[in-house]
């Protein structure tokens, strides 16, 4: 699915209005549908629904939505906010509110007391849409704070009102209303995937209203999100007459004193993922703990006994991981360069081995093209500078992939890829119980193997990310996010395939 900024969004509306054709005020009954639909399948008649609607046409699509909950007999009071001009379509949808005479429409200035809030209510926030550009002030912003005060359940028209669709990095977040739900049409916001805007998009759920498909494929975009489709077609089929040399080769070097376990996690991982063979690259000390734990794997030995300090020859291999615990003492960072001087296939670089390579900023020229980085946002902060906020971070992850022509995996709860030809793709899979130790090794053992299977830097990186987060979803529904360990996530990987296949 495409993500659109603000004004093309509009742009295709109005595509869709002249050549569908449609008139405005019944593209507005098609959402306002749609979200009464939603509405009625998660809440009761006997919730009291308060709608307040601005005076644009988000405010349309409220009092809409007010008129179809009184034909399903909810109990729904109405107030409208008069800081401006009436838009056409919202005035017609309130002269069809007030004719249908079953909502009480009570009109709000600024000198106006504000309507009570209990915390049984639902809110519904159609003060503002998308075309928000500027802070909010005057009456909206005095009604956001009372409904993020007193508000039970919140629930946000296209947009939480005070909220832009991009970047938000100078918005006064104490005007924007705090949603429970975000309810928006077609496509979502960019804004929706920056953890600094989660506690007010609250769960976001996009409904198709049917906009014109040839306007949105014409429209152009940077961004979109990751889906099961996609990801399918970039698997290699797996022919009759294969075998493990068709599938590749691939080195992972990991692992230090005490850190053993991310090696075991990464290398399973990779081997779950299709790949032929798996050589596990490990100080001397873990050679007991490969062979015991992990008898699928090749061992090769460093000749440090208790950490990474110099990688083996690479003329077999055909990608490289590196970095689950390899630890940041300076032999290994000796040992990271000498990999980076001499590798000629494609390679991840993961957790430690990013570390050290943000120590030695003057090593990014020694990339080769199409490496994978999979940072955290503070691994990567520490490589391309500190960010103020999620939005500003999410901009040098599509500079520094540009600049070094490398693939940027971003984690996070949309992770995010952003590969050198500037695209950008947030993932769709995955779930808070993955936020634990070893699941980012078990990530980089997933996209080292898809590496290996000779799929190209960018589209390992998606299938790596989609895949993971959906075996991370199979494993939090078999047991619970709370419980999910990072060896789940290789148990399920297999059913993870099957689902993507199914």
């Amino acid at each position: 699915m495409k993500i659109f900024r603000a004004e093309q969004v509009r742009e295709i509306d109005a595509y869709t209005i002249k050549n569908e054709p449609i008139r405005s005020i019944d593209l507005m009954e098609r959402a306002a549908m749609r979200l009464t639909g939603w509405y009625v399948r998660h809440f009761k008649t006997h919730q009291k629904v308060l709608i307040i609607a601005g005076p644009g046409n988000n405010g349309g699509d409220a009092l809409a939505m007010a008129r179809m909950l009184a034909d399903r007999q909810y109990r729904v009071e109405c107030f409208l906010l008069r800081f401006g001009k009436l838009s056409e379509d919202c005035a017609n949808n309130m002269e069809r509110l007030m004719d249908q005479d079953l909502v009480k429409l009570v009109e709000i200035n600024e000198q106006d007391s504000l309507p009570e809030i209990r915390r049984e209510d639902v809110v519904v926030d159609g003060i503002f849409g998308s075309g928000l550009s500027r802070k909010v002030t005057g009456l909206p912003a005095r009604v956001i704070k009372h409904i993020n005060e007193h508000a039970g359940t919140v629930i946000a028209i296209d947009i939480p009102s005070g909220l832009k669709g991009e970047d938000n990095s100078d918005n006064d977040y104490e005007h924007v209303v705090q949603a429970d739900y975000t309810i928006t049409f077609q496509f979502p916001f960019l804004s929706f995937f920056f953890d600094s805007n989660d506690s007010h998009v609250g769960r976001w759920r996009v409904h198709d209203i049917r906009l014109h498909p040839q306007a949105i494929e014409d429209e152009k975009s940077a961004y979109r999100t990751l889906e099961t489709d996609e990801v399918r077609g970039l698997l290699p089929a797996r022919g009759k007459f294969a075998h493990k040399g068709t599938f590749g080769h691939a080195l992972m070097i990991s692992g230090s004193y005490g850190m053993m376990g991310a090696a075991l996690l990464a290398g399973e991982a990779c081997l779950r993922s299709g790949t032929g063979l798996v050589t596990l690259h490990v100080p001397r000390f873990g050679y007991n703990i490969v062979q015991t734990a992990f008898p699928e794997a090749i061992v090769s030995l460093d000749q440090s006994d208790i950490l990474f300090s110099e990688p083996p020859e690479l003329g077999a291999y055909t990608a490289i991981g590196i970095g689950p615990g390899l630890g940041c003492k300076p032999n290994s960072g000796k040992g990271l360069k000498m990999l980076l001087e001499r590798i000629k296939v494609p390679l991840v670089i993961d957790a430690d081995a990013l570390n050290l390579l943000s120590r030695h900023p003057d090593w990014f020229g020694l990339l080769p093209e199409g490496t994978i980085l999979t940072p955290h946002p503070r691994e990567f902060d520490r490589m391309a500078g500190e960010s103020k906020n999620s939005y500003e971070r999410h901009l040098k992850q599509m500079e520094f992939a540009a600049k070094h022509q490398v693939v940027v995996v971003l984690k996070g709860a949309h992770t995010g890829i952003a590969s050198p030809d500037g695209s950008y793709c947030f993932n769709t899979t995955g779930n808070p119980g993955m936020a634990t130790g070893g699941s980012g090794d078990v990530l980089t053992g997933m996209i080292t193997g898809f590496l290996a299977q000779g799929i190209p830097s960018p589209d390992a990186a998606l299938a790596g990310v989609f895949l993971h987060g959906l075996a991370g979803d199979l494993a939090a529904d078999a047991s619970s996010e709370e419980a999910l360990i990072a060896g789940d996530i290789n148990l399920y990987l297999g059913e993870a395939f099957r689902e993507l296949h199914a």
